[in-house]
């Protein structure tokens, strides 16, 4: 019988040769799902809110991301029109409304003022609502009334 002995290049060789038959491939990106709607998201909504550098006098920061679904490319360009019911007025108020645009990151980023509870929970509402991808309403929820941000996140699936 007869014995191997493996040394680094027995391992090298062997390792190539696994590779190059095509054994090991390459890692594939994640898949990234669509945002679902969330429940409550709409309410309020009013279409072809102005496309604003800041809602009111600010010190609350609404933030995130727009993703396409599969491959998770982030998305430039894209208008989320972001409301709530704040310090300077509720979320029905046109003053209460505005738009930004996402930047080549797919980041988007809008100043308002502090969110306040609306029935028993401080939350902002954001819609995805222009013709490229389907429509998605978002309505996050804050930990506590007293943070100063909120972040949400868009995956938007082709129209």
């Amino acid at each position: 019988m007869q014995s191997r002995r493996f040394n680094r290049r027995t391992l090298i060789a062997t390792g190539a040769a696994v590779m190059t038959a095509g054994l090991i491939t390459p890692a594939r990106a994640q898949s990234f799902k669509p945002t679902a709607t969330m429940r409550g998201g709409a309410n309020n909504y009013r279409p072809g809110a102005p496309i604003v550098d800041k809602i009111g006098g600010g010190g609350f920061w609404m933030v995130g991301t727009v993703r396409r679904a599969g491959d998770g490319v982030p998305l430039a360009g894209q208008r989320i029109q972001i409301w709530a019911h704040t310090t300077e007025g509720h979320e029905r108020d046109p003053h209460s409304h505005g738009a930004t645009l996402t930047d080549t990151n797919g980041e988007f980023r809008l100043e308002m003022p502090q969110i306040v509870p609306a029935f028993g929970q401080a939350h902002g509402h954001l819609a995805y609502d222009s013709a490229d991808f389907k429509t998605v309403f978002l309505r996050p929820v804050m930990s506590r009334s007293s943070d100063t941000s909120l972040e949400a996140h868009f995956v938007l699936e082709p129209a």
